[in-house]
């Protein structure tokens, strides 16, 4: 299977086995050779959680880490070319925290597993 690129609410459906994943989407997590997760999401979980917009993993500050090393997913770092793809992508679409994920698939390869259609618009390779 494909070097998997969680977006953000992939992630926290696998990590709280909320039933919105497709079996598409949990059996390509269940064999794929590796499985990232951006940065950004982190930083997009930690907002929404100070905000009171998400609870469901508790206090990322404490959660994070240990989901991402139980479920033995790589954290991916933002560069600056990333930062640049980013703001590069076309369209009107505003959401950073996606078109930073976009760009860091865009620019290794990846296949993101997300429900949001903004990924294929932008050239990502997507499943779901």
């Amino acid at each position: 299977m494909d070097n998997l690129l969680l977006d953000t609410h992939a992630a926290l459906w696998w990590w709280t086995e909320l039933p919105k994943l497709t079996a598409a989407a949990q059996h390509a997590i269940e064999s794929a050779r590796s499985i990232s997760v951006s940065a950004i999401s982190a930083l997009e979980i930690t907002i929404k959680y100070r905000v009171g917009k998400l609870d469901v993993i508790g206090d990322p500050a404490l959660s994070y880490r240990p989901l991402m090393d139980r479920n033995r997913f790589t954290a991916l770092a933002v560069d600056d070319g990333d930062a640049l793809r980013a703001g590069l992508l076309p369209g009107s679409y505003k959401d950073p925290f996606d078109r930073v994920i976009a760009a860091q698939a865009l620019n290794r390869g990846l296949t993101v597993v997300t429900r949001d259609a903004a990924f294929a618009a932008f050239g990502c390779k997507v499943l779901w």
